[in-house]
């Protein structure tokens, strides 16, 4: 066991401040990892201020963060897929129990007993809880440590391990989207990721907003059109013609709006998780064999996948980089939406 500098939060009310954690020593099969970058997601925001309490309690002191990206500095003895000095990934799993359906099917997210990468059971015994990014290095299994392609921008990278593959997966579950019809509603931390996967796919990109001021920076991502929301007409005028809509809202909203947006045997997936329950109308997707589902990131497999699909197309997210010593600030402008798109966390600034 060693330990290494984090910053973490003390209680629900509590702001981020500097701490020392424990991590594991390196086993045969684990890879130690110094963290370059981390991103900021908002599960960070709600596990640390314990707004998912009713499922997953906070366990106190946390130290969020899914979105690492590092440099390996040690690999166990029976490690053989990476060596000192390569570039690697931690999304939001560092374990599973690698034997149930799920995780044979390479859907690893959906195992019963997944270990994830922070406020949950550290299966060690290393503390109570793992803790996450929001630190100098961790401790990894090498069957959830990801290859970097090395020509991205490694700040904008960091939000691939959690937004990326959040938007990516659906996208490409949905099949063959080129020349379709596709829809992204939102143009956040994930909406500005659907954009980008979806032009790269090959679709007819229309991205839905309320915020009039966000079509100019939807046509830059790569949309070809805009739908603004609100405004009646421009929803008629589209009514019908979608192949494939991705919702990627975690606040209320009207999701029957939507699901009129469908074609014949259209799609809407939601990626969001508002707060609660969304009323469906039934009769909306009986007429048109209309279907909803949603989508939860992805397993190891497909996380690869798509860190390779971003190095070939240079597809990373659009970051703020900001020092830890900032992330109090962050977190306060991340409820603001006031971030275009993510922040990455500079863990050099750790060492300050």
């Amino acid at each position: 066991m060693y330990t290494a500098k984090a910053y973490s939060v003390a209680s629900a009310t509590a702001a981020f401040t500097a701490d020392t954690i424990p991590r594991r020593a390196t086993t045969e099969h684990d890879v130690q990892i110094e963290i370059l970058f981390c991103g900021v997601c908002h599960s960070d925001l709600h596990t640390a201020r314990n707004e998912w309490s009713s499922v997953t309690p906070t366990v106190y002191p946390c130290v969020p963060g899914h979105e690492i990206v590092g440099k390996v500095v040690k690999a166990g003895s029976a490690v053989t897929t990476f060596k000192a000095g390569d570039l690697v990934g931690v999304g939001c799993l560092v374990d599973s129990d690698h034997t149930c359906p799920n995780c044979t099917a390479d859907v690893e997210q959906f195992c019963h007993n997944a270990t994830f990468t922070y406020n949950s059971p550290d299966q060690h015994g290393t503390a109570p809880v793992t803790y996450g990014g929001y630190s100098e290095s961790i401790v990894v299994d090498e069957r959830f440590v990801l290859r970097v392609p090395e020509n991205l921008n490694l700040a904008g990278v960091a939000p691939l391990l959690c937004a990326g593959i959040t938007t990516y997966s659906p996208i490409r579950r949905w099949g063959d989207i080129k020349g379709k019809k596709v829809g992204v509603v939102g143009l956040g931390g994930l909406g500005h990721m659907g954009v980008k996967f979806a032009k790269a796919f090959g679709a007819h990109l229309v991205v839905f907003t309320t915020s009039p001021g966000k079509k100019e920076d939807a046509l830059r991502l790569g949309a070809h059109e805009v739908i603004i929301s609100t405004n009646p007409e421009e929803m008629k005028q589209h009514a019908g013609t979608f192949n494939f809509i991705l919702d990627t809202i975690a606040a209320d909203h009207d999701i029957n709006a939507y699901i009129n947006m469908l074609a014949l045997e259209g799609n809407i997936t939601l990626v969001g998780a508002p707060e609660t329950p969304l009323p469906v109308s039934a009769l909306a997707l009986l007429f048109g064999r209309k279907s909803i589902s949603g989508s939860l990131i992805g397993g190891i497999k497909e996380t690869q996948e798509m860190l390779d699909f971003c190095g070939e197309h240079g597809i990373t997210s659009d970051v703020e980089i900001i020092p830890i010593q900032k992330v109090n600030e962050a977190y306060e402008r991340l409820l603001k939406s006031d971030v275009k798109y993510r922040f990455s966390i500079d863990m050099a600034s750790l060492k300050a």
